[in-house]
């Protein structure tokens, strides 16, 4: 039985979780394919049906024409697509097992043998049910995993304002982007200031300040600003668009596996053909009975077609890919799914991989003659930060609340982007930014006031040598325009990171390598955390390309974790790359094998320990296969194998290979 891998409901529709402040993900019920919405099930069942009914008036002694004519029935619904597929095929001098099986049961019809050429028919449609099913539940998976760009788009004209839906936006278009909106299509800013949380493609854990003349993407969240952009990229070619063309193009790979079992396919089949006509002609020729070599040639022909030898690799895989997809990871193939069961070695990104992209107070450092304690500077900075809906004044708010510190009101608020923001509070003027050069001066012990960006505390975060408590972006408060401290804020590191980071060396026999274009503290503080003593820190693109690449030298099978375009070249470079979905660069998602949509460490060994379970079904399944395969044409050669019997077994193999390889579609699979 050939094996046709295709995604029903034409193009396949996607949804991802987007980043940090974006929109939710939908909570709809995942749709499920209905059986009898697939031809297949629907032809199959007609023929069941037929035969069925045909079997009972057999059996109940009615005349002949009744119960042959359901019969006949049978065979047609239940054969005229496949025979149709193996016409199709041998006008393109292939021979498809398809027609093998639809030659044997008419020849079986040609002898008298109408029951058992129509349960043929019945179990080979049975078989090509279970195998569209099985496509279909792959289909629903996937379905609904990534949405990154908005539904609609507000497009300006000489008529005024317009809202059109975003993929019938062009080049050129003028688009308005209004606070806390997403943006419809990538471009670039020609009026406005605003901050743009752009985590979803190019992975920066930081709102980037978009000013004219910058790029914006689409599908990034606006700030506080209102935009205007021009589209220069048609939306067809946006990040969305290429990932669910690579989520169709995945319907249609094979696995190596299965490219060389049907490599195989094509020459066994001849092969059948050739010892069919054999197994009937000798006989014949010395003196056989017609019918006895006949029925002997098409129960030969039956037992030898390796149908179950054909849905033994795809289906695991398939089944495989389906459930890693309800649990937020899409396997783009059946190759990436087969090659992500034999890597041995692990390698990960910090930023957006272990780290979650989202900043957390690491540090409150007052200042000398501030007269502030740490619990002072914090709620003074809350206070001025608690109306701004940015992540760094999210961070620091919530730092005072988890302290239990009074948060004052403010008055006169006023957020700029890029800068940060002030307010008054208890009747003093309180700023709260990065630091700028120049930006305040603090007094010394001598009197002389220090240029604020040249205090350790201030300009040692940025120097990876400097010995500060927490490396991190810092955030300088001052009061009455006098610096009063700094506030010291890091990405925060992913709670499941040392779970994941335990599974993988216990999956594979090896601690993971940490790859990071970070300075060596930052990512000491998350080795440290995850249990990870191979690290490798201050890394250029091509120094990880590198590092991979030394590995796989080494003898190792490398899966490679990463999400930002640095990463890129590292993802194509290993046996197999996984990209972070939710804070992903495009080009990420691109040349990754499979994407973790959820942002969920835990899936990475759990897609990886699925992946060696579909390994291990595809073998057993072969030698199922095999198994049959040998032992029917055995007892049909040496012995008198029934027709019925023969089919039963024929089919009955290629049913329990099929089932067999759907057990990965059930919760218990992906458990491990």
């Amino acid at each position: 039985m050939s094996l046709h891998v295709f995604l029903y409901g034409g193009r396949v529709s996607t949804t991802l979780a987007s980043h940090a402040t974006a929109a939710p993900v939908s909570t709809a019920p995942r749709r499920r394919t209905r059986v009898l919405a697939l031809p297949e099930a629907r032809w199959a069942l007609a023929a069941t049906v037929a035969f069925l009914s045909g079997l009972g008036l057999d059996l109940g002694g009615a005349p002949s024409w009744t119960y042959g004519t359901l019969y006949a029935v049978a065979y047609v619904t239940g054969g005229w697509e496949p025979a149709l597929e193996g016409l199709r095929a041998l006008r393109e001098k292939t021979l498809d097992v398809d027609l093998l099986m639809i030659v044997a049961a008419l020849g079986a019809a040609a002898i008298g043998q109408v029951f058992d050429g129509a349960l043929l028919i019945v179990i080979f449609a049975t078989s090509g049910a279970l195998e569209a099913l099985a496509t279909a539940r792959t289909a629903d998976s996937v379905r609904g995993l990534l949405d990154l760009a908005p539904d609609t788009a507000t497009r300006l004209t000489d008529d005024g304002e317009e809202t059109v839906p975003a993929t019938e936006l062009a080049v050129g278009d003028l688009l308005l982007i209004r606070p806390g909106e997403r943006i419809g299509a990538d471009g670039r800013v020609v009026d406005g200031v605003s901050e743009a949380d752009q985590a979803t493609i190019t992975g920066e854990p930081l709102p980037v300040v978009k000013r004219p003349g910058d790029e914006v993407f689409a599908g990034t969240l606006n700030g506080t600003g209102s935009l205007r952009v021009r589209v220069e990229r048609d939306p067809a070619d946006s990040v969305i668009a290429r990932i669910v063309t690579l989520v169709e193009e995945a319907s249609r790979t094979k696995a190596p596996t299965q490219l060389f079992i049907e490599k195989i396919e094509q020459r066994y089949a001849v092969a059948v053909v050739a010892a069919t006509l054999a197994v009937f002609g000798v006989p014949l020729a010395f003196g056989a009975d017609l019918t006895d070599a006949l029925l002997r040639a098409m129960t030969f022909m039956i037992v030898a077609s390796p149908c179950a030898v054909v849905l033994a690799t795809m289906p695991p895989l398939l089944s495989a890919i389906a459930t890693a997809g309800r649990h937020g990871v899409l396997v783009k193939s059946a190759v990436a799914m087969e090659r992500l069961g034999e890597i041995d070695t692990v390698a990960l990104d910090k930023t957006g991989t272990l780290t979650e992209g989202s900043p957390e107070v690491t540090d409150v450092t007052p200042l000398p003659g501030s007269g502030l304690d740490e619990n002072a500077l914090l709620a003074l900075a809350a206070a001025a930060e608690h109306p701004s809906e940015h992540p760094l004044a999210r961070a620091i708010v919530r730092a005072a609340r988890e302290r239990g510190l009074r948060i004052a009101p403010a008055e006169d608020f006023t957020a700029t982007p890029g800068r940060g923001v002030t307010a008054v509070v208890d009747g003093r003027a309180v700023g709260v930014g990065r630091r700028e050069d120049g930006a305040g001066r603090v007094p010394r012990a001598d009197g002389v006031r220090e240029p604020a960006d040249r205090l350790p505390q201030v300009d040692g975060l940025r120097n990876p040598d400097a010995r500060t408590p927490h490396p991190g972006t810092p955030v300088l408060v001052t009061r009455d325009d006098t610096p009063v401290g700094v506030l010291t804020l890091t990405d925060r590191l992913r709670p499941a990171a040392p779970e994941a980071s335990a599974a993988l060396t216990a999956l594979t026999g090896t601690t993971p390598v940490l790859l990071t274009g970070d300075n060596a503290r930052a990512a000491a503080r998350v080795a440290d955390a995850t249990g990870i003593t191979d690290v490798r820190a201050d890394l250029l693109p091509q120094d990880k390309v590198d590092a991979v690449r030394a590995l796989h030298l080494a003898g190792r099978k490398v899966l490679f974790v990463g999400d930002g375009v640095n990463d890129a070249p590292a993802l194509a470079a290993a046996h197999s790359g996984l990209a972070m979905g939710r804070a992903g660069s495009d080009l990420a998602l691109e040349t990754a094998d499979a994407v973790v949509v959820r942002d969920d460490l835990t899936a990475i060994p759990a897609v990886v320990r699925l992946s060696r379970t579909a390994r291990r079904l595809v073998v057993q399944n072969l030698v199922i296969a095999g198994t049959f395969i040998t032992g029917l044409v055995l007892w049909d050669l040496v012995g008198h194998l029934p027709l019925p019997l023969g089919v039963a077994g024929h089919e009955g193999s290629t049913v329990l290979v099929g089932l067999n390889g759907l057990r990965l579609l059930r919760e218990r699979a992906w458990q491990g």
